[in-house]
């Protein structure tokens, strides 16, 4: 799986006034917990931009002090009136200490319910799961090809080993649904057939008296 690497400086002032200072320096301010002890941190904002700015789930190895933490992104926060980031919190991976991360989804395959005419429409980007680091990656793979016209994939469809799946089994995360136009051929498709017999019935000589 990918890994960015962020270079960061440690920060020793906190509060609203300390944070301010930094990002007037072009700096944000982090904090990385979950391991031994929690570590607050500054980056140049563009060190973000990689791991900010995509849908793509990344490892990030963040170094501060000459120190490395494996980490993944856990939270962020935006200015409300520049939109611009504002504070960044990473989880730092500890071995065998499950996890809780959001993972995209990826869909393989092609549906034969679009094969039929109908549309993919997905629900569901990523799933939250539990597990352990070893078996966090880039993405969950959900196979569509029997996905048929007017059918679902839910949550609980979902086959993912070393995974807890946390998001409600019922979920809809796929379907495919009748196009505009399949319903209306549909629909015409009766039409036709009543008027065949009458047509027939008008064509047929009169019975002699």
């Amino acid at each position: 799986m990918k890994t960015i690497t962020i270079e960061g400086q440690l920060r020793t002032g906190t509060g609203k006034k300390a944070a301010r200072q930094l990002r007037s320096q072009g700096l944000v301010p982090g904090v990385i917990y979950g391991g031994t002890q929690e570590i607050n941190f500054a980056a140049p904002v563009l060190a973000f931009k990689s791991i900010v700015y995509t849908p793509e789930f990344q490892f990030a190895d963040i170094i501060v002090e000459g120190k490395s933490y494996k980490c993944i992104l856990k939270d962020l926060q935006f200015d409300k009136v520049s939109d611009n980031l504002s504070h960044v919190d990473f989880l730092e991976l500890v071995q065998d200490r499950a996890v809780i991360a959001t993972i995209p989804v990826k869909f393989t395959g092609t549906s034969q319910g679009v094969k039929d005419g109908g549309r993919l429409i997905t629900k569901v980007k990523a799933l939250k799961v539990k597990t352990l680091p070893q078996h966090l990656k880039e993405n969950i793979e959900v196979d569509i090809t029997n996905l048929q016209l007017n059918g679902n994939i839910r949550v609980e469809d979902v086959n993912e080993p070393n995974y807890e799946i946390l998001n409600s089994p019922r979920i809809p995360i796929a379907s495919v649904v009748m196009t505009r136009q399949l319903k209306q051929e549909e629909a015409a498709a009766p039409a036709a057939g009543a008027k065949a017999p009458a047509a027939a019935a008008a064509k047929a000589p009169a019975a002699k008296k």
